[in-house]
């Protein structure tokens, strides 16, 4: 048997929706994308929705738009996609990281004031595995010290934080929808806000820096190729009408391997803040520190089961290292997580018997490993 590490959800739905935009004379910049950006910003709570080709993109869109330039701090949790590092770097600014929960693997609130100095201008946390952040912790301390805050949401489609949608905190928020994500677009992401102003800047960028009023060949602003075509729109609608049923699906993997990893020995399960309702983007489990994961993964793969370590500390990132001189150490909880997490193989399509053979082979692997 072979398992792979995800997979999307595609059905004759999404099919017959990127053919009908084939059939049409618009392929990019027309209604498609409109709807998406809408429906997307409506899921929110927000008022304005921008489609770009990436989650990467419409978090250096925000960074830029926001004001954040050279010389200037971003405060941000090292243990994500490298992207929500690296959306800083764009602009020159530099990222301070805080540590992380040892639980819950997002940013931890009671780390961010002593990072913020002078040079501050945004926090940026990272709902990270469609788990959303502390995010009241997180507004208090902003406003406190008058710093935007961007979400990075790009694993959290359809997640709350006490009672709130992912993405309606803050100054913006970014989703993505690589074809690993809960929904997909192939490529592609939306930049959410309520601000008028920042969803005009960041309708130019994404579009070679155009005015909203202007001609093609009229440009106001630098600007960048980040826009999403229709036919990535045109999927990510008929997805969008099937959220409700994919975020079940999802979670409903999620239990089963919750209840057949119970009693194994040496496995933590994730865990979930009673403040959320979890979007379930990865199934990470962590193993103890006696385990070789190294090990484990070779058996694994071995059985056909793919596996990842999820993630690598970006400051430990060998051009992170070489920029800033981080080393290990610096962030101790961040570094301990990331030697013991292991995702499994998690998509909506995922059955019983099949997670069964996952966990029966990572018991396997586990004994064989000690």
């Amino acid at each position: 048997m072979f398992i792979p590490l995800s997979s999307p959800d595609i059905t004759e739905k999404e099919i017959e929706a990127v053919i009908g935009v084939l059939r049409s004379r618009f392929l990019a910049l027309g209604p498609q994308m409109k709807a998406f950006e809408q429906q997307v910003a409506t899921l929110a709570g927000r008022r304005f929705g921008i489609a770009v080709n990436s989650g990467t993109s419409g978090l250096h869109l925000l960074v830029r738009a926001l004001g954040v330039g050279e010389g200037d701090e971003v405060i941000t949790t090292p243990f994500s996609f490298i992207a929500s590092s690296n959306c800083i770097l764009f602009e020159r600014a530099r990222p301070v990281f805080v540590d992380i929960d040892p639980q819950t693997l997002n940013i931890d609130p009671g780390l961010i004031e002593k990072a913020i100095t002078p040079r501050t201008r945004v926090i940026l946390p990272v709902h990270v595995f469609g788990q959303p952040a502390d995010m009241d912790s997180i507004m208090e301390i902003a406003q406190r010290y008058g710093l935007k805050v961007i979400e990075d949401a790009c694993e959290a489609i359809g997640a709350q934080y006490r009672g709130r949608p992912a993405g309606s905190f803050g100054d913006g928020a970014v989703f993505a929808f690589y074809p690993n994500k809960q929904i997909t677009t192939g490529e592609g992401g939306v930049v959410v806000t309520d601000d008028e102003e920042v969803a005009c800047l960041c309708r130019s960028m994404r579009n070679q820096g155009r005015g909203e009023g202007g001609g093609w060949l009229d440009h106001e602003r630098l600007g960048f190729n980040y826009r999403l075509d229709e036919l990535s729109c045109a999927l990510g609608l008929a997805q969008l009408q099937r959220l409700p049923e994919i975020l079940a699906k999802r979670a409903a993997v999620a239990e089963a391997y919750n209840l057949m990893l119970k009693d194994v020995p040496g496995v933590i399960r994730p865990y979930i803040s009673p403040d959320v309702e979890m979007s379930w983007f990865v199934y990470v489990i962590r193993l103890d520190e006696k385990i070789s994961r190294e090990r484990v993964m070779t058996l694994l793969k071995q059985r056909g089961v793919e596996c990842k370590p999820y993630f690598t500390p970006i400051h430990l990132q060998p051009f992170y290292r070489n920029l800033f001189g981080f080393r290990e150490g610096d962030f101790p909880v961040t570094e301990r997580v990331s030697r013991s997490t292991l995702a499994l193989p998690f998509f909506t399509g995922l059955g019983e018997e099949q997670v069964a053979y996952v966990v029966q082979c990572l018991k396997e692997a586990i004994e064989e490993s000690l």
